[in-house]
């Protein structure tokens, strides 16, 4: 049962997080655009983790069977972007759903980067999706190299065209930001949904703990400088919405490393040497992941708010 509902929890750890951030930030943000946000984020990271378990990260022998999850995973995400585009075209033109015309639609899909930048994305992540589907309904034993290519594309499409963008090296900033956070919870929320034996998580384990080790300092050098950028002086961290909200990240982030340091001196080593019970690891990376989608929404709050 646990390994059915985890990931709903997550989905609402998330929506929890923009919640907080709504707090702190009222009245200037979050948009309410920032609950669909962190789902598709969440989804979207899962997409890049499950497909990098198929890679030479992880050892051949323990690799797990990803194409039926991440083709559901996918696809979910496609949902999510899609119902993003909508969102963003209609407060754009300023109109409800049922009333936006067609043509208005098109115009922004077309014609606007942010609606263009939408395309991509959508375009990635179905492209995600069928791959999967294609390599599980055949069971084809394909490379999941495509599907880390169209999620990264996917991931970053959106965060690029932020403030930082503006700014020398922005873009790549921001870039390098996204994809960072999206290894830290994508791979290990990938490794509960798949992994079911002692060996996988003994040899999996290590693996991410590199990648969030790494992970975690991008987050923090990156992290620092758009904050840097985007509030200007520590008056605004008590001012403005945005700045407000830093802290509250900034924290987050904190915890989430210590609580990470001490999962490494102990689960780490005891998964390490088969003293492990996989439902066991199953059940604390599915409370970490838990912990970063709140994260997630944070961030996602973060994104959308003035």
């Amino acid at each position: 049962m646990f390994r059915r509902w985890w990931a709903l929890v997550a989905g609402a750890s998330g929506v929890a997080g923009v919640g907080a951030a709504w707090l702190l930030a009222h009245p200037d943000g979050p948009d309410p655009s920032s609950v669909l946000r962190v789902l598709a984020d969440c989804l979207g990271a899962t997409t890049l983790g499950l497909a990098l378990l198929r890679t030479e990260l992880f050892t051949a022998r323990n690799r797990p069977r990803i194409f039926r999850t991440a083709a559901i995973v996918a696809g979910a995400w496609t949902v999510a972007e899609v119902a993003l585009v909508v969102a963003a075209a209609t407060e754009t033109f300023g109109s409800d759903i049922g009333a936006l015309p067609a043509s208005a639609f098109g115009s922004y899909l077309t014609g606007i980067t942010v609606g263009q930048l939408g395309v991509v994305t959508v375009l990635c992540t179905t492209a995600a999706c069928l791959y999967c589907l294609y390599a599980y309904r055949t069971d084809s034993d394909l490379a999941a190299v495509p599907v880390v290519v169209a999620a990264v594309v996917a991931l970053v499409a959106r965060p690029i065209t932020g403030h930082m963008s503006q700014q020398l090296f922005g873009s790549l900033f921001i870039a390098v930001h996204t994809i960072a956070a999206a290894v830290w919870l994508g791979v290990l929320a990938a490794m509960a949904l798949t992994l079911r034996a002692r060996g996988a998580w003994a040899s999996a384990l290590p693996v991410y703990s590199r990648l969030a080790w790494w992970s975690v300092w991008i987050l923090a050098v990156s992290g620092t400088v758009n904050a840097a950028v985007k509030v200007g002086g520590f008056g605004a961290l008590i001012d403005s919405g945005y700045g407000r909200i830093v802290p509250a990240k900034t924290v987050a982030l904190i915890l989430l490393v210590l609580l990470a340091r001490k999962l490494r001196a102990g689960w780490l080593v005891a998964a390490t040497a088969h003293r492990t019970r996989a439902e066991a690891s199953t059940v604390h990376a599915a409370l970490h992941v838990c912990l970063l989608a709140a994260a997630f929404g944070l961030a996602a709050a973060l994104a959308t708010t003035a």
